[in-house]
């Protein structure tokens, strides 16, 4: 057993305290935090040995161990005292624990960084699946398997994203996260059958992989897009995710469409157009409200279809910017939109003819495979999400000519301009379709 396993062995074992929460109560809270001060007062020797990282062994303290105490302990804090369940706390912290430790043993066996990420994640599940259930019985819960299931996948997720982008030493950060996460759809009391998780984790696994073999996107942006993808699945259904799946797949054949030419010109994807996790969120976060809103859309008393128009007019305006930069990336003669002088190709709020049509189209697209599967769509509704699209492309334009650069950056202009196509898409549905 290498040192890296025997240390994620380690930190696995001290994140097993937590499964006694629903005992201990507050008290779970003492015991990591013994844990996390009696840390700090270890130098050397073979606890030190044993939990040290490479900067712990330069500071000469196991501040690592330490930090991860006291993040466990201060979500068995909100477990006593602001109403977290025991088995969120129980599934935030082992998934951490257990997941690092999967994924060293499959970097044990030089597996490849997605192996060594799917080790992750499925160590991650398999860890707070068993901890939510032992965790409700001693509680005397009822276990629902469904939503302990999707509890977990979605902590694993969560967490494997996380880790993708952070360090191990950031480990406290993941698992707070998490918490929160949890917590969030423990309090929304989301309705899963076996049928619908078994169904999610199957396509979500299979679309990140598929994403990541076809360099459709990196290991960041495949997990932030099989926890969108998963999370659309469950809380909104098939239907939100036949529109989710049609942007990333349109979106990332337009991304491949003339790669060499465009990147001769300047105007290319990086990474071979592989999308990273910042471009994913930049383009789907408003989404991701949407569908959390539409979720818990009974405590706002507010209808479904609100929430529904405005995810498919952040996505009409995410497959709008994509389409218009991408096909009219190969298009010489942008202008500036504010202006409409000539611009060099890839400046920013450059557009062409052939780019806004080719937009305006790609919103067109999802509003009609919104039409075919919700009712309550409609001819009127499809217009509604296509002007949607169109609107928040505007937009995105308008911002890169005046504000991206020096004051925001691209990923907050596709956040702000997918912000608006959800936006119009709720008003102009309110207005027109209520």
């Amino acid at each position: 057993m290498t040192s890296r396993v025997r240390r994620a062995a380690a930190y696995a074992a001290v994140s097993t305290l937590a499964l006694a929460a629903p005992v201990l109560e507050w008290a779970s809270a003492i015991a990591f935090g013994a844990v996390a001060v009696g840390a700090l007062s270890v130098t050397d020797g073979p606890v030190f040995e044993l939990f040290a990282r490479p900067a712990d062994r330069q500071e000469g303290r196991l501040h690592g161990l330490a930090a991860f105490g006291f993040a466990a302990a201060a979500i068995a804090l909100l477990t006593s005292f602001a109403g977290l369940p025991s088995h969120v706390l129980v599934a935030s912290v082992v998934v951490v624990g257990y997941g690092n430790l999967a994924q060293q043993i499959a970097w044990r066996f030089d597996a490849e960084p997605i192996l060594r990420t799917g080790a992750f994640v499925t160590g991650g599940l398999t860890a707070a699946v068993l901890g939510q259930v032992l965790a409700l019985r001693v509680e005397s819960v009822p276990v629902a398997l469904p939503e302990v299931v999707f509890l977990a996948a979605s902590g694993a997720l969560l967490a494997g994203l996380l880790r993708s982008v952070l360090f191990a030493r950031d480990d406290p950060l993941v698992m707070l996260s998490v918490a929160f996460l949890l917590w969030l759809f423990a309090d929304l009391t989301v309705v899963v059958t076996v049928d619908g998780i078994a169904v999610a984790i199957a396509v979500t696994a299979l679309f990140g992989y598929v994403s990541w073999a076809l360099d459709a996107a990196s290991i960041p942006g495949m997990m932030t897009g099989a926890l969108l993808a998963m999370l659309t699945i469950v809380l909104g259904g098939y239907g939100w995710f036949a529109v989710l799946i049609a942007f990333f797949g349109i979106g990332s054949l337009s991304t491949k469409f003339r790669y060499e030419e465009k990147a001769a010109r300047g105007v290319a994807e990086d990474n071979e157009g592989a999308r990273g996790s910042g471009n994913v969120l930049g383009n789907a976060a408003v989404a991701l409200v949407a569908v959390l809103a539409y979720a818990a859309h009974d405590k706002f008393a507010v209808s479904g279809d609100v929430f529904l128009f405005a995810f498919a007019g952040s996505i009409a305006t995410a497959m709008s910017d994509t389409l218009s930069s991408e096909i009219g990336g190969v298009f010489d003669d942008p202008r500036l939109i504010t202006t409409l002088e000539r611009v060099e190709p890839g400046t920013d709020g450059g557009v062409t003819w052939q780019g806004e049509l080719a937009g305006i189209a790609g919103a067109a697209v999802v509003a009609g495979i919104a039409a075919l599967l919700f009712e309550s769509v409609g001819t009127t509704g499809a217009a509604v999400i296509t002007v949607a699209g169109a609107g928040g492309m505007t937009i995105d334009s308008l911002l890169g000519a005046t504000m991206e650069g020096d004051r925001l950056g691209n990923q907050s202009v596709n956040f702000l301009a997918t912000l608006t196509g959800a936006l119009v898409g709720a008003g102009l549905a309110v207005v027109f379709l209520s």
